[in-house]
């Protein structure tokens, strides 16, 4: 027999052999569960959260993936708390809310990661470099247009003047939410979009209009919120939006 034919043979012969062999399948994934909680201590678990970005909005509420240095970040934000109920500026009841679910939270963290794990991350950590959530485009597409969400505040009043607000602004706000209502800022100088006159003139408009694009939200204190512009620009400016609440250096007070 030649080579060739014995080449052939031996060929035809494999194919015959491979013809009634099927392709194994790959077994299924098994689920990957997860812990997310937002910002106002809510808590998750996800049964399976594979194809689940880190941030995420679940029932309303913008939550985040459990990790380490998240816990870490909300840890910080209960000092915040902390401070500012013994200082008698966070009610009794809002205070134990939060205490709760943060101590809850802190056990399902301790199973999951470990104390010493939690421990390590705790004293390394600076919550001024942490990024807070928030919903982001993919980076590698074109920002899609943010969609304008029917956000009304006061919900069961109707004013003369309404802005637009979007869902990322309403998420921002959301994130620094508990931060701000410790150190004494209103529900209404957060997230109302109703005023007496057209935006932006009055006093009437909440921080939550001021936030939509690229404007972040910086450091929070009792007298402002930091609001910057472009920070990823290598050339940002901020500005402040100050709370008409509380006594400013500029205001002067009147003697009847």
């Amino acid at each position: 027999m030649s080579l060739l034919k014995t080449m052939i043979k031996h060929t035809a012969g494999g194919r015959e052999a491979s013809a009634g062999c099927e392709t194994p399948s790959l077994p299924p994934q098994p689920p990957q569960p997860a812990i997310y909680v937002s910002t106002g201590l809510d808590v998750h678990k996800i049964e399976d959260a594979r194809d689940w970005p880190e941030d995420r909005e679940i029932n309303g509420t913008l939550c985040r993936c459990l990790s380490p240095e998240y816990f870490a970040w909300l840890r910080s934000r209960m000092v915040t708390a902390q401070a500012a109920h013994k200082a008698g500026k966070l009610p009794e009841d809002a205070w134990n809310t939060l205490r709760q679910r943060f101590n809850a939270m802190q056990e399902l963290a301790i199973r999951e990661f470990g104390k010493e794990s939690l421990q390590e991350v705790l004293q390394s950590f600076s919550p001024k470099n942490y990024q807070p959530p928030a919903l982001r485009p993919d980076p590698q597409k074109k920002p899609a247009e943010v969609p304008r969400k029917d956000w009304i505040y006061p919900g069961n009043q109707a004013w003369k003047c309404k802005q637009p607000v979007t869902s990322q602004a309403v998420a921002k706000v959301d994130a620094i939410r508990e931060e701000a209502k410790a150190k004494g800022w209103s529900e209404a100088r957060l997230y109302q979009n109703q005023g007496r006159f057209r935006f932006p003139c009055g006093e009437d408009y909440g921080l939550v209009c001021f936030v939509d694009g690229d404007q972040e939200i910086g450091e929070v204190t009792e007298r402002s919120i930091e609001i910057i512009h472009g920070q990823k620009s290598g050339r940002p400016s901020t500005l402040r939006f100050y709370n008409p609440e509380v006594p400013q250096p500029w205001m002067k007070k009147v003697e009847d």
